[in-house]
């Protein structure tokens, strides 16, 4: 069995956001304890196991080091990195199965697009609570950025989207993992994207994640994640469909990633898809 591991976000090695990869061809999926205990090995926060399905089709299975989770939007353009550059595919659509259902990948020549799951916006948040979430980062609710409140969304997996003031506030934010575990059983998400916009630079959001109930204390670069603030700025008027959107993440881990969205509105259905390169950088096999 062999694996890889690709940086994903960027174009730069040693940057963006590390996957691990593991191509299985047409075979079947190993058993989930050895999946996830190679995803532990390699360390990174997601590993796909990719099996092909048909000539056009591939499943996608993710595994964090402590579990297997829905859907991996920077694991997604890693593995099809990966597929094209070992001569596996070439650029076209293919359909892709996930957890979080049916759906297609675009592989073009230098970049890989993917469709979200569709998006949902659910609970929001009384001042009491967004009081503890802000805490849970050393933050106070002034930090939080003006005319807007958090809120879980989901593009495939759930979030806490965290809007805060500035860079300032975003760069300075400490998390204490264990308040922020214990808020995401609470509220059934995977974590909190949280984020700054920048109206200055030629960006949509500057950006932080944040998964520890998931063995991830921050996270470089997460598509799943950016999806989910698309429909965040969308639902508040802060975005138009039809554009490209840039969101900047990494940046205070020393690994800057470019994660890019569109969004799309047809006859009132929304459709949001995340694009980016990615590198890969090392391949083993498993003895």
């Amino acid at each position: 069995m062999q694996f890889y591991v690709a940086d994903a976000f960027t174009t730069t090695r040693f940057s963006g956001n590390q996957a691990g990869v593991v191509p299985l061809g047409n075979g079947p999926f190993p058993e989930e304890v050895l999946m996830c205990a190679l995803a532990g090995e390699l360390k990174h926060s997601e590993t796909a196991f990719v099996r092909r399905t048909g000539e056009n089709a591939f499943h996608i299975r993710y595994f964090t080091p402590a579990g297997e989770v829905d859907l991996c939007g920077h694991a997604t353009i890693a593995a099809f990195t990966v597929l094209r550059e070992t001569g596996t595919i070439g650029p076209g659509v293919y359909a892709l199965h996930t957890r979080s259902g049916d759906l297609e990948a675009d592989v073009e020549a230098n970049s890989v697009w993917m469709d979200m799951a569709l998006p949902e916006a659910e609970r929001r948040f009384s001042e009491t609570e967004q009081a503890e979430l802000y805490a849970a980062y050393g933050l106070e609710l002034q930090d939080r950025a003006e005319s807007l409140e958090p809120q879980a969304v989901s593009t495939g997996l759930w979030d806490i989207v965290l809007p805060v003031r500035d860079r300032a506030v975003l760069d300075r934010a400490e998390q204490n993992e264990a308040a922020v575990c214990a808020l995401s059983r609470r509220y059934g998400v995977v974590g909190v994207h949280m984020f700054a916009l920048d109206p200055a630079a030629d960006i949509t959001a500057r950006c932080r994640n944040f998964a520890p109930l998931y063995a991830i204390p921050e996270e470089a670069a997460t598509g799943t994640s950016n999806g989910a603030l698309t429909f965040y700025l969308y639902r508040r008027g802060l975005l138009r469909p039809g554009g490209e959107n840039r969101f900047l993440q990494g940046e205070r881990m020393g690994k800057p990633s470019e994660i890019l969205s569109r969004l799309t509105e047809e006859d009132g259905a929304v459709r949001i898809r995340i694009g980016g390169r990615a590198v890969p950088v090392l391949r083993g096999e498993l003895l």
